[in-house]
């Protein structure tokens, strides 16, 4: 007989969800979110974009063809949990270890055996929530941990950028003609990979860097990487774009396109429950262009607070919220999308060429 599962996840509304300990054996606090990707839970787990949440992973079947370090895309796990249904061992020539190994070794929880069908569907007809998620052999009630759960502060109006980030700057691809400085908010490896391909000299610096720093390096452009939670926390940034737009060309991926444009005058609000997959189509109003997207954020521009400087280039097609934009008079431009992807879909790489093409002239 299959013996009870005693660990839990613990929304704030005061359901519970119940699963086996699969990860590290700790408890934590987050915001839950769901993932539609069938495949990617390594990008996934190692995207820093995902600090303060648990994530849960609808595909019904996780962790079949294992981890290894190639697909790693930072340097660690930033994520506060993961909730699947079924954790397997993995059957893969590349692989070099288990899913549930990797995130044990980075000091993160995860329940296996989860309605997530269930949690999925409360979460799409209720929003976001905050939530606690058991997974010690500490003696915790369902009621502690939705209190638990209820006195936790959230992401809203928390700087989780500066907390992913880099502490010191570091080069990336020192053999390029053009050299861009990056913003790591939580950068994804395969941003700067994208970035290197079209001959550029990465210098990655510190989210709390000034702009006046920036541009004693002398950069033929700048860069604003995606990242966590919510972005009018990232003031410094903030202050560091609005100096930047005119001073050198500028280029935004997700929480970097929402920091360019609250510098430029506009605002952010929150998602019910955000985009988190790679099957969002997105459409390019310049040409009519449909690409399918990877995404990855729970704020979004406000698209009735557009700036009349700024013109919006992309829109959602299953939501119609703002995924582009670009300043009518500087060279700025900023997608809300994950071009790089990692692992797909790649409909949208050539963006990347555009910011190249920007530099250029």
């Amino acid at each position: 007989m299959r013996k009870l599962k005693k660990h839990f996840l613990a929304l704030a509304d005061g359901s519970i969800f119940y699963g086996d300990s699969r990860g590290a054996a700790v408890d934590a606090v987050g915001e839950v979110v769901f993932n539609t990707g069938m495949t990617g839970y390594q990008e996934i787990v190692s995207d820093p974009s995902y600090a303060g949440q648990f994530v849960t992973l609808t595909t019904a079947e996780v962790g079949n063809y294992g981890c290894n370090p190639e697909d790693m895309e930072s340097r660690g796990l930033f994520l506060n949990g993961l909730v699947v249904q079924e954790l397997n061992e993995p059957s893969n020539f590349r692989s070099t270890g288990s899913l549930a190994e990797l995130l044990s070794a980075g000091g993160v929880p995860a329940l296996a055996g989860v309605d997530t069908r269930r949690l999925v569907i409360r979460l799409r007809s209720d929003g976001t929530q905050k939530a606690f998620l058991h997974g010690s052999e500490a003696d915790i009630t369902p009621e502690e941990a939705v209190r638990r759960a209820n006195e936790w502060c959230g992401l809203d109006g928390q700087d989780y950028a500066t907390r992913v980030s880099v502490t010191e700057p570091y080069e990336w691809n020192d053999s390029g003609d053009l050299r861009v400085v990056v913003y790591d908010f939580g950068v994804k490896y395969n941003i700067l990979r994208q970035l290197a391909a079209q001959n550029l000299r990465l210098t990655v610096v510190p989210a709390g860097t000034s702009a006046a720093e920036v541009l004693a390096l002398h950069p033929d452009g700048v860069f604003l990487s995606n990242g966590p939670a919510d972005p009018a926390a990232v003031k410094g940034a903030i202050d560091a774009a609005r100096t930047l737009i005119g001073k050198v060309p500028v280029m935004g991926i997700c929480l970097g396109h929402q920091i360019l444009g609250i510098a430029a005058g506009g605002s952010c609000g929150r998602l019910k429950f955000g985009h988190h997959g790679c099957n969002h189509p997105v459409q390019d109003l310049r040409n009519g262009a449909v690409a399918i997207t990877s995404q990855n954020h729970n704020f979004a521009l406000d698209a009735d607070r557009i700036p009349g400087v700024l013109e919006v280039t992309h829109l959602n097609l299953n939501d119609q919220t703002v995924e582009g934009i670009r300043h009518r008079h500087e060279p700025m431009f900023a997608v809300q999308y994950h071009p790089e992807a990692a692992p797909g879909p790649h409909d949208a790489t050539p963006i990347f060429r555009e910011f190249r093409d920007m530099l250029e002239r």
